[in-house]
């Protein structure tokens, strides 16, 4: 297993190489060992949440032009994999996006923790960071990007999956709540 998670990084160090908007190869890390310490807490396919959350962006929408997954495919196939770990994994991928999966829940557990692994790198302090290196390389003001708060980043707490997840996430959107503040209050400093 230490060998095939060693290939992915390294495959995923490579697709993103260059990126710099709080998506790249440094993002699948921390998702990775954000699953990690969930995983811990719960019997799963091990294998299958650590390449699930390494794979997880390599074929996301805001970055390639790809369909059916092809990157994610590329690595499954080019290392072995049976056809039905690849669709459990491709499965696995597929469930982490917010905009895509709006409204529904993960259908394997393994499914729920990448998912609570992605959603915990968008909150926190590092959520923050990630949401200003997005806007940045997009052109939004920090109005803008304060929106994404309210949209979507506040939501996560609650939408996490997995009592693990929901844990570490309480000290997370504290963080967010009190820069939020912050932020609020300096940028209406003319008042």
């Amino acid at each position: 297993m230490e060998e095939i998670i060693k290939r992915a990084i390294d495959y995923v160090e490579n697709i993103f190489i260059g990126n710099s908007d709080g998506h790249g190869a440094d993002h699948s890390l921390r998702v990775y060992n954000n699953a990690l310490k969930i995983r811990k807490a719960y019997e799963c396919k091990a294998l299958y949440v650590d390449l699930g959350a390494l794979l997880h962006d390599v074929d996301d929408h805001k970055l390639f032009n790809n369909k059916n997954n092809e990157n994610a495919r590329k690595f499954l196939i080019e290392n072995d994999f049976d056809s039905k770990s690849i669709e459990d994994i491709i499965e696995i991928i597929n469930s982490v996006s917010f905009t895509k999966n709006k409204g529904t829940k993960p259908k394997t557990l393994e499914a729920s923790i990448v998912q609570d692994a992605d959603r915990l790198d968008a909150i926190g302090a590092i959520g923050v960071a990630r949401t200003f290196m997005y806007s940045g390389k997009n052109g939004r003001c920090i109005e803008d990007s304060l929106k994404h708060f309210d949209e979507k980043l506040l939501l996560l707490k609650d939408m996490m999956n997995t009592d693990e997840a929901k844990r570490l996430a309480e000290e997370r959107d504290s963080f967010m709540k009190e820069f939020l503040s912050e932020i609020d209050d300096e940028l209406n400093y003319k008042k």
